[in-house]
């Protein structure tokens, strides 16, 4: 069978999807998998499109000790046991840098280009090109598209885009991107589905996960985002800091004797909410902890949500939505109460029973800003631009006559 691959790779795990064009413009999900564990307790696990269980192997940490592996692991038992054939693979890549605005062929060329990233995103880049370059090297002639978190918000304003440093590093691309953008992406465009009457409205998205960000988004497009430079940058995430003075980068070079590396490994994968706690990266171990500091980095990830929610409001000129995606926020009924709180100022009032549900819409039918909670879907996304890509260059033209 012929099939659209979609690949998320992340340190220790690789995720993937598998979609099918049943005709033009349409694609279903057959296949949900990934192999997590990675150089420590591989396991492939997979499932179809009804949740049955397809797979679920585990292997010895010497057997997959790399995402290079994971990826010829994973490919050969959707090749070989189910009798799949790729007509085109689309890559999550994080960062774009300052010429990638969108999803693009790959090529070698593009592979050295987007390397120079590698310092922008130290957590996400190496692993976001490793299975490009197995693919590349194994399958020359497949069809790969890059599909860019950073894109979705490149139509920023010049001013939003800026950093007050002279010119010539703007020219070198040191300037606010923005992450999460295949997320904003499909969300903005399931809300408009979803609620056609407010899919022209001034709407905030809050994208919450173990990696967090917020997004202002006006007619369907970002036009201002929490995150900057690099992944970083805005809320408190699950094990990085979010808003940071500079001078404490200059305070740990200087004063404590940090290396450059050192100091990248301690932003990346020490602070954030594991970082305040003491405890924990995961949201839902804070909710049971009965430790004071776990309460505290709860405390403090709902306080800067609702800064940046009145930082974004005022990019906008007000807001008529606010919408919640990913892990925490489709799932914590805790949390989403929270920080409705902090919205209250704004003119959102929750709907309690609703939010209890994980209803679309959660706020009060007299609230003056709609809250809702919208799944979102970054690998469907890849698909879409996946197969845009390539009907635009004259592959999937082919490739989705193919599969339909």
């Amino acid at each position: 069978m012929d099939v659209i691959l979609v690949v998320n790779a992340g340190s220790s795990s690789v995720k993937f999807r598998i979609f099918k064009s049943d005709a033009p413009g349409t694609l279903r999900q057959l296949i949900s998998g990934q192999v997590d564990g990675i150089g420590v307790r591989p396991r492939l696990k997979a499932s179809g499109a009804d949740d049955q269980k397809l797979v679920d192997r585990s292997y010895d940490a010497t057997d997959v000790p790399d995402v290079e592996t994971a990826m010829r692991t994973a490919g050969a038992w959707l090749r070989r046991e189910q009798n799949l054939h790729f007509v085109a693979v689309g890559h999550r890549v994080v960062h774009g840098g300052p010429h990638y605005d969108r999803p693009v062929l790959v090529n070698e060329r593009v592979v050295a280009d987007l390397e120079r990233y590698v310092s922008l995103a130290p957590l996400h880049q190496p692993n976001n090109l490793a299975p490009i370059r197995v693919l590349l090297e194994r399958f020359p002639d497949m069809p790969q598209v890059a599909c860019f978190d950073t894109a979705f918000h490149r139509g920023h304003s010049e001013v939003a885009e800026r950093y007050a440093v002279p010119d010539a590093l703007y020219a070198e691309g040191v300037r606010r991107y923005g992450f999460h953008g295949l997320s904003y992406e499909y969300v903005a465009e399931r809300f408009g589905e979803l609620m056609p009457e407010r899919a022209g409205g001034r709407t905030i998205v809050a994208h919450l996960g173990s990696g967090a960000s917020m997004c202002a988004i006006a007619n369907g497009r970002s036009v201002e985002s929490s995150m900057g430079f690099t992944a970083l940058d805005g809320l408190p995430m699950g094990t990085r800091p979010g808003q940071l003075d500079p001078g404490v980068v200059l305070y740990l070079l200087s004063e404590k004797g940090m290396s450059a590396g050192a100091v990248q490994d301690f932003l990346y994968k020490e602070c954030g909410l594991k970082g305040l706690s003491g405890v924990s990266n995961d949201v839902r171990e804070l909710l049971d902890s009965a430790e004071p500091r776990a309460a505290l980095a709860l405390d403090y990830f709902v306080y800067r949500i609702g800064l940046y929610a009145g930082y974004l409001a005022a990019s906008l000129g007000g807001v008529d939505s606010f919408v919640f995606t990913a892990g925490i926020g489709e799932k914590s009924v805790v949390l989403r109460s929270r920080i409705a709180e902090k919205l209250a100022w704004l003119g959102a009032e929750l709907d309690r029973d609703a939010n209890g549900r994980g209803d679309l819409r959660i706020s009060h039918p007299d609230s003056r800003v709609g809250m809702f909670v919208v799944p979102t879907n970054e690998e469907l996304m890849i698909a879409k631009q996946t197969v845009a890509t390539l009907t635009a260059g004259g592959y999937a033209g082919a490739a989705v006559k193919r599969t339909a």
